[in-house]
């Protein structure tokens, strides 16, 4: 069990992430009830359950934006270049080492946002109790990093409501939160954990970019000095890869657009009511950052451009709904999820397929995005 009071890097220390137990795996007799107590300390217990799940859901939100609203306000943005580590491994989805499952949603900006205030080499983490089942141990003084995962609660006044009223009982989500440690932090682990991805070769970054704009089946469309998507013609255009200086960043912003396209109706139908400047439009640059964030770590390549334009946007979204970045990063994640599920499948459909793709009549993107190397070259793509 382990109290967390404080979010990012400064969790709990290692030495006292899990608590003392009897041989029964039960909380030593001291600290433990005696058992005439327990009913009357049970229905207390749940007359506080029914009240807690809202103030810990609200805590948590609160905290999370807060640390995001901290990294924008310092000038570091959480999604982007979360590695960087000269020499180590090439860029990654969070994962854990044990199971080798990746982490989803606002998680991804938490333990991004660690590995970069800490120089951890890794994307792996486990936490206290997997250490150990790993054969090693967190070293002694090491402080975790907090992650958050949803849960449903149903209080017990809900459940007493529904036999009264023979209907079925409502769920309330809220969050729940868990303290892991990069693998840095810890010792003696056994061989054979999940792996850091080896960085792809520089000549592999194109292929692999440009079976997932196929495979996507978006109407991608190059040319011209702007990259931007269009609702409601469905396509999406970016300049040519030479108006790049950093030619990697082309394959960046082609993500980024493809990840606006997957919130059209005939996709994941997401809202794009909002016009420039407008807190709808912040949102969704918000998730198509993210979401080509999650794809560029997901398919290993590496973008150096850094986009600042919309920060302001995006801390007066934060500040005034302390949820927006869980919805955004689950928005992202589902983006991103679904363009590589696409790819995926096309991959499995016709394995001998040619992976280079020269993307004739395939790619045609219009973005509104904020694509610093486009917009200083204006019109050398035209």
């Amino acid at each position: 069990m382990d109290q967390i009071t404080t979010l990012g890097t400064g969790g709990q220390r290692a030495s006292e992430a899990t608590p003392r137990t009897n041989a029964h795996g039960d909380s030593p007799s001291p600290g433990r009830p005696p058992a005439r107590n327990r009913r009357s300390s049970r229905r207390r217990a749940d007359a506080l359950q029914d009240a807690a799940p809202e103030a810990i859901r609200t805590n948590l939100y609160d905290a999370v934006t807060a640390q995001i609203i901290a990294d924008l306000e310092s000038g570091r943005v959480p999604w982007v270049q979360p590695w960087g580590q000269a020499g180590g491994t090439g860029p990654a989805l969070p994962r854990n080492a044990l199971t080798a499952r990746r982490y989803s949603g606002v998680n991804i900006l938490i333990l991004w946002g660690a590995v970069i205030e800490n120089g951890y080499p890794s994307q792996s983490w486990l936490t206290f109790k997997q250490a150990l089942e790993a054969g090693g141990s967190v070293r002694k003084g090491e402080r975790g990093t907090t992650v958050v995962y949803a849960d449903r609660f149903v209080s017990e006044s809900e459940k007493a409501r529904a036999v009264e009223s023979g209907g079925d009982a409502k769920a309330v989500s809220f969050l729940k939160r868990f303290t892991v440690f990069n693998v840095a932090q810890c010792e003696g682990l056994r061989s054979g954990l999940a792996p850091d991805p080896a960085p792809l070769p520089e000549r592999e970054i194109v292929p692999v970019a440009e079976s997932v704009i196929a495979a996507s089946g978006v109407d991608f469309r190059i040319g011209g000095p702007r990259a931007f998507y269009v609702p409601s013609h469905d396509f999406v255009q970016v300049p040519p890869q030479p108006a790049f200086y950093d030619q990697v960043n082309y394959y960046r912003t082609c993500l980024h657009e493809l990840t606006h396209a997957t919130g059209h109706d005939s996709r994941l139908d997401r809202s794009f009511a909002g016009g420039f400047g407008s807190k709808d439009y912040a949102r969704e640059e918000l998730i198509a950052e993210m979401g080509s964030a999650f794809l560029c770590a997901s398919l290993g390549i590496v973008p150096t451009v850094r986009h600042v334009d919309y920060i302001a946007a995006w801390l007066d979204v934060l500040r005034e709904d302390n949820r927006a970045i869980f919805r955004a990063a689950s928005a992202a994640t589902k983006a991103a999820d679904w363009l590589l599920a696409r790819h995926e499948a096309a991959q499995n459909a016709d394995p001998d397929a040619d992976a280079d793709g020269d993307g004739d009549g395939e790619i045609e993107i219009d973005t509104h995005s904020d694509s610093e190397d486009a917009a200083q070259n204006e019109g050398a793509g035209a």
